[in-house]
C-alpha cells in the first residue's frame, strides 16, 4: 500500500523494529494482534488510529469486566450505555438525556482549557442525541487549598467551567467540590450535562445506508488535542507538562452555533446518524458510527477542513479540535443539510461515504493511506481481567475504633472548624461565577441538596445532583460505593423528586496495581447493589483510570450523577428552614461512625478505620417515606445528613433560611459523637406546626425511625444534648465562618 510520508513519520518497518508503537501505549502483544488483523505491519497513521481506539479512554479494555456488573435496564430506560448519552422516559412523550465525563489529565496541565473543553464535550454528547441541553453540573476534587499550585488549579478550572457554560447559555446549576491531599497534582474534573428530548427526535451515532455521504461540520481541524485519548489513559508525570498539545482549545461561541444548527438539522428529520467528534476525534466518530451500523467508511482527508498547513493523515485523524460533528444523510438531502449549516455560518463539508466492506479506508493526495477493519478498531480490542488484591491498609484499618478520640468539650468551636473546612464550607465562591439562571428555568439554585429545573409547558421538573465521598470509598470500597449511590438518591428525594437513573464517572488510579483494581471491583459491587435496591439503573458514564500522583493513587472516587423527576411543582423542596415555629424532625438513627468523616479529617488530617455502614433496605424505606411525605404536602424543608452530621445539617438549614433553631437531642452517645457522626439514612425535616402530627404519624406508619427534636426560632442555633448545653451560636456568626472559608484561602 502506498503512503506519502513526511520526514517525521517512520515507516512500518521502523515502527516494528524500533518498537515505536510503545510510545503510543500499545503493548507488544497488542501490536501482534494489530498485525494479525491487518495481515501486515501497520503504517504510522494506522498505528496511531489503533492506539487511540485501543486506549482505555476509548475501549474500556481494563474496565469492561467491571462495567458488566451494573444494572442498565428498567421500565423507564429508553437508551442505556453505548451511545453518546443515556435516555430515560419522563412521560408525555418526553425524555431526559444525561451523561457525565471526565477531563482530569488535561485539567492538571492546562486547567482553564482542560475544564472548558470538558464542558464543551459533554454538551455535544447531549445535543448529538437530538436533545436540547438544559443544565450543567460538575464534580471537582483538588488537593489541600493551602497549596499554591492547588489554588491555581482550582481557580482556573472553575474559570474554565464558567467561561464555557456561561458563554453557550446553559445554566450550571449544581455540583460538588472536595479537597484532600489525595488529589494533589491530579485533580478530578467531571462535567455532567442534562437535556430534554421528545421520543421521536432521538438519534444514534450510526453510519446507515451504503453509498450515503458523510459530512463533517464545525470549525476546521488543527493540531490541538492530538493523542488526547492516550494522554488520558496513562499516569501523569513530570513530562506531562510538555504534553499541552494533548489539551484541546475550546470556543463556546462556535459550539453554540454548531448546537443550534445541529438541532435544526435533527428536527428536519433527514439525519440517519450523527455523532460528535470527542475523544480520538475523527477516528472514533467514524469508526464507531460504521461499527454500530455494521458498515464500512471511506474518508477523503483532502476534504477535511484544516486550519493549519501540511497536516498529515495521522494528525487529521487524531486531532481533538473541538466543536466538530460527523453525520450521515441520504444524497437527496445533501443540499438541505448544507443550507442549514450555511445559514448558521458553520463549515459543512462532505468528507466520505458509507461502504459495505466493513473497513475504515483513508485517502489522501490521491493515495490510500490506511485500510483497517472496523470491527478490529471498535469491537475486538483485547479485554483484560487485571489481577486484584486486597490492600494491606484495608486489613489493618479493620481494628481501628474511629470513635476513640478525646472528647470534644468546645462544641461551638468544633462546629465552626467543620463548617470552615473547605469541603463543607459554602461553595458560593465557585457557583457565583456560573450563570445558573440563564433560560430562567432554574427553580432551585446551587447550594441546596439538588438543583431543580422546570420543564416548560408542564407541572414537572427535573432534580439533579452529583455525589461521592472518596474517603468512604478508600476505607471500604464496597460500602463507599453503596453510600455514593444512596446519598445521591437522598439528595434527589430531599428535593421532592423520584430518582430515575445514574450516570457514573469512575475515577481511579492505575489498573496495573492489583490494589487499585480491587478498589474498582469492590466499589462497582457496592454501586451495583445500591442501584438495584434503589431502582436507579446506570444508563451511561465514563471511566477515568491512571489518576496518580507522586504519593500514589488518588482516593477511589466513583462519582454518581443522578437525575430525578418532580411530578408537580408543588413538590419542590429545599433544605432551608422556612418559618418561625416550624417543627424540626430527625429521620433515622445516629451511631458513633467517624471513619472518613469531616470531623476525623479536621482532627487528624487523614481518613482511617471503616466508613459508616449503610443498610440499603432501610435506606429505600426512609427515602420512600420522605418522598411520600413531601408529595402529601407535609414537609416544609428536607436536608440530607452527610459531611459533618446533624450539627452541620442544622447549621446549613439555619444559614440558608436566615433563621435560628432550638434543638434538644437525647442519646446514649457522647455529645460530640452525636453531633458529628455521619451515620447514613438520615434526613432532617421541618413541618408547619399544624402538619407536624400528620408527618410523624405518616413516618410511624411507614416504619421509619424518627424523633421530634426542636423548632425553628430566633436568630441562634441552640443544641442541647441530654439536657445540657451543646451548641449555642448566632446564625450570622456560623454563616460568616461558613462563607468566608474558601474566599480567605484563595486570597
Amino acid at each position: 500500500m502506498a503512503q506519502q510520508l513526511t520526514a517525521k513519520e517512520p515507516t512500518a518497518e521502523q515502527i516494528a523494529d524500533q518498537r515505536i508503537y510503545t510510545q503510543f501505549g500499545v503493548t507488544d502483544h497488542e501490536y501482534e494482534l494489530i498485525c494479525g488483523f491487518l495481515g501486515r505491519k501497520p503504517n504510522y497513521t494506522e498505528i496511531g488510529v489503533f492506539s487511540v481506539m485501543w486506549s482505555e479512554h476509548c475501549s474500556y479494555k481494563n474496565s469492561k469486566p467491571i462495567l458488566k456488573k451494573f444494572p442498565i435496564t428498567g421500565p423507564r430506560v429508553l437508551m442505556g450505555p453505548g451511545e453518546g448519552a443515556g435516555i430515560v422516559d419522563i412521560g408525555d412523550n418526553q425524555a431526559v438525556v444525561f451523561k457525565i465525563e471526565s477531563h482530569n489529565h488535561p485539567s492538571a496541565v492546562e486547567p482553564y482549557q482542560g475544564a472548558a473543553t470538558g464542558v464543551g464535550g459533554i454538551i455535544r454528547d447531549i445535543f448529538s442525541m437530538g436533545a436540547r441541553p438544559v443544565a450543567l453540573l460538575n464534580s471537582l476534587r483538588f488537593g489541600n487549598l493551602k497549596n499554591d499550585r492547588v489554588k491555581y488549579l482550582f481557580e482556573n478550572v472553575v474559570s474554565g467551567i464558567a467561561g464555557y457554560g456561561n458563554c453557550i447559555g446553559i445554566p450550571t446549576v449544581a455540583g460538588e467540590v472536595m479537597f484532600d491531599e489525595s488529589y494533589e497534582g491530579n485533580p478530578l474534573v467531571n462535567a455532567m450535562c442534562v437535556g430534554l428530548i421528545d421520543h421521536d427526535k432521538i438519534q444514534r451515532g450510526v453510519a446507515k445506508g451504503v453509498g450515503n455521504p458523510v459530512f463533517y461540520v464545525g470549525p476546521a481541524t488543527g493540531r490541538d488535542g492530538i493523542h488526547g485519548a492516550t494522554f488520558a489513559s496513562v499516569e501523569l508525570s513530570e513530562e506531562s507538562e510538555e504534553k499541552r498539545t494533548a489539551v484541546q482549545v475550546g470556543d463556546p461561541f462556535m459550539e453554540k452555533l454548531v448546537m443550534e444548527a445541529t438541532l435544526e438539522l435533527i428536527n428536519s428529520g433527514i439525519v440517519l446518524g450523527i455523532q460528535d467528534m470527542g475523544a480520538a476525534g475523527l477516528t472514533c466518530s467514524s469508526a464507531e458510527m460504521a461499527s454500530k451500523a455494521g458498515n464500512g467508511l471511506e474518508l477523503y482527508l483532502d476534504e477535511v477542513p484544516q486550519r493549519e498547513t501540511g497536516m498529515t493523515p495521522y494528525e487529521m485523524m487524531l486531532s481533538e479540535s473541538q466543536e466538530r460533528m460527523l453525520f450521515v444523510v441520504e444524497p437527496r438531502h445533501e443540499e438541505q443539510a448544507k443550507e442549514i449549516f450555511d445559514r448558521w455560518g458553520i463549515i459543512c463539508a462532505k468528507v466520505g461515504k458509507v461502504t459495505d466492506d466493513g473497513r475504515l479506508r483513508l485517502f489522501h493526495q490521491g493515495a490510500e493511506v490506511a485500510d483497517m477493519p472496523v470491527t478490529a478498531l471498535v469491537d475486538e480490542c483485547p479485554v483484560y481481567n487485571k489481577p486484584s488484591e486486597e490492600p494491606a491498609y484495608f486489613r489493618e484499618s479493620a481494628s481501628i475504633d474511629t470513635a476513640d478520640f478525646a472528647e470534644i468539650t468546645d462544641l461551638n468551636g468544633a462546629l465552626e472548624k467543620v463548617l470552615g473546612s473547605p469541603t463543607v464550607a459554602s461553595k458560593e465562591w465557585v457557583y457565583n461565577q456560573y450563570d445558573y439562571m440563564v433560560r430562567t428555568a432554574t427553580a432551585v439554585q446551587p447550594g441546596s441538596d439538588a438543583a431543580v429545573v422546570t420543564i416548560d409547558g408542564t407541572r414537572k421538573a427535573l432534580a439533579m445532583t452529583t455525589d461521592c465521598n472518596g474517603r468512604y470509598v478508600y476505607l471500604d470500597p464496597e460500602m463507599g460505593g453503596r453510600i455514593a449511590v444512596a446519598e445521591a438518591a437522598r439528595n434527589i428525594i430531599c428535593s421532592g423528586a423520584e430518582p430515575l437513573a445514574v450516570t457514573d464517572n469512575l475515577n481511579f488510579g492505575s489498573p496495573e496495581k492489583p490494589e487499585v483494581f480491587w478498589q474498582l471491583e469492590k466499589s462497582a459491587d457496592g454501586m451495583s447493589e445500591a442501584c438495584v435496591v434503589l431502582d436507579t439503573p446506570v444508563i451511561g458514564g465514563n471511566v477515568s483510570l491512571y489518576n496518580e500522583n507522586a504519593k500514589g493513587a488518588i482516593y477511589p472516587t466513583p462519582v454518581i450523577g443522578m437525575v430525578g423527576l418532580v411530578h408537580d411543582h408543588d413538590h419542590i423542596t429545599t433544605q432551608k428552614f422556612k418559618s418561625e415555629g416550624d417543627v424540626i424532625i430527625l429521620v433515622g438513627e445516629t451511631k458513633a461512625e467517624f471513619g472518613g468523616s469531616e470531623l476525623q479529617y479536621v482532627l487528624n488530617g487523614a481518613a482511617s478505620g471503616r466508613p459508616p455502614v449503610i443498610d440499603l433496605a432501610l435506606e429505600k424505606n426512609v427515602q420512600g417515606a420522605v418522598l411520600g411525605a413531601i408529595q402529601k404536602g407535609l414537609v416544609a424543608s428536607a436536608h440530607d445528613l452527610s459531611e459533618g452530621g446533624i450539627a452541620v445539617a442544622l447549621a446549613e438549614s439555619c444559614i440558608s433560611g436566615s433563621i435560628g433553631a432550638s434543638v434538644s437531642l437525647a442519646s446514649d452517645l457522647r455529645p460530640d459523637h452525636l453531633l458529628f457522626s455521619e451515620s447514613q439514612s438520615r434526613i432532617l425535616l421541618s413541618a408547619k406546626p399544624d402538619q407536624a402530627d400528620a408527618l410523624t404519624a405518616w413516618l410511624s406508619e411507614q416504619g421509619v425511625t424518627h424523633a421530634t427534636i426542636g423548632t425553628v426560632s430566633g436568630s441562634s442555633l441552640t443544641i442541647n444534648v441530654n439536657g445540657k448545653a451543646g451548641v449555642n451560636a448566632p446564625v450570622q456568626q456560623l454563616e460568616k465562618v461558613w462563607k468566608d472559608a474558601i474566599p480567605c484561602l484563595m486570597k
